[in-house]
């Protein structure tokens, strides 16, 4: 896994990124969220923060990022996901953790929030974040929503 390593996205990475995207549609994303993505990648005054990919090689194999302007003081996970067929190899762990460090280096974020369902919240719970709300088919039928918040307040493990 050494020879896997973040980058900044680039518009080359298009394809690839809606091709992770569509491995993962229907468990994870609904198939009616994929224009949102797609309208996501080509406009990247949208984003609102850095967006990455993790690569090997040439490969492009999980896409994520976050959004600086969620609140004051609070930055968002966006987008992130890893390519089905790389699933379990530690990728979304490599992925969250690059994110998570680009967090806590961004002056006067002190909370890092996402927006994820029901078959990831227990992920996104190993790393300290609380859940706040869910909402019952929030992303779809049979994909509830999971608000989620991790503190990244000096001394706080984000644990409860």
């Amino acid at each position: 896994m050494t020879d896997i390593h973040p980058r900044p996205y680039e518009p080359r990475d298009l394809a690839a990124c809606l091709a992770i995207f569509d491995s993962n549609v229907p468990i994870w994303f609904a198939p009616d969220e994929r224009p949102d993505f797609c309208r996501f990648l080509a406009q990247p005054e949208a984003r609102g923060g850095p967006y990455l990919v993790l690569v090997q090689g040439a490969e492009v194999l999980a896409c994520g990022g976050l959004d600086l302007g969620a609140a004051p003081g609070r930055a968002g996970l966006t987008w992130g996901m890893v390519a089905r067929a790389h699933h379990g190899r530690g990728l979304g762990t490599r992925l969250t953790e690059a994110r998570i460090a680009l967090a806590r280096a961004t002056p006067g974020i002190t909370e890092l929030a996402l927006e994820t369902s029901q078959h990831t919240r227990g992920f996104y719970e190993r790393f300290g974040f609380a859940l706040q709300s869910v909402t019952p088919d929030g992303f779809g039928p049979g994909l509830d929503r999971c608000d989620m918040v991790l503190s990244l307040a000096q001394g706080s493990s984000g644990c409860l």
